[in-house]
């Protein structure tokens, strides 16, 4: 059995380790592509947008409602991406630890 001291060691480390991912992700920045990459969509590791680059080639009154599909679709890819990024970093940091799903660190 491990003793508390350890188990205490163990679980700052991680709350560090937790900080620093955090701090990462918020300067990570990710691309999401749709329609074959004519619109473009940049999340941080937080999800909030900081860019959409639209070709010009959609830029036309009856291309609207494809154009509104285009960045539903390049939005999810980019956060589809943060997730899995994320989910690999926390496996890193976790290491062996068997976590029940959707268990949240820090607690």
């Amino acid at each position: 059995m491990m003793n508390i001291a350890a188990m205490m060691k163990q679980a700052q480390a991680m709350q560090s380790k937790m900080q620093s991912l955090q701090a990462e992700l918020a300067e990570m920045l990710t691309e999401g592509q749709a329609g074959g990459g004519l619109v473009k969509i940049v999340l941080t590791g937080k999800g909030d947008c900081r860019s959409i680059s639209i070709d010009p080639s959609l830029l036309q009154p009856s291309e609207q409602a494809m154009v509104q599909d285009l960045l539903v679709v390049a939005h999810a890819d980019a956060k589809q991406k943060i997730d899995a990024t994320l989910s690999a970093e926390m496996s890193k940091l976790t290491g062996g630890m068997n976590l029940p799903a959707g268990f949240k660190l820090p607690f």
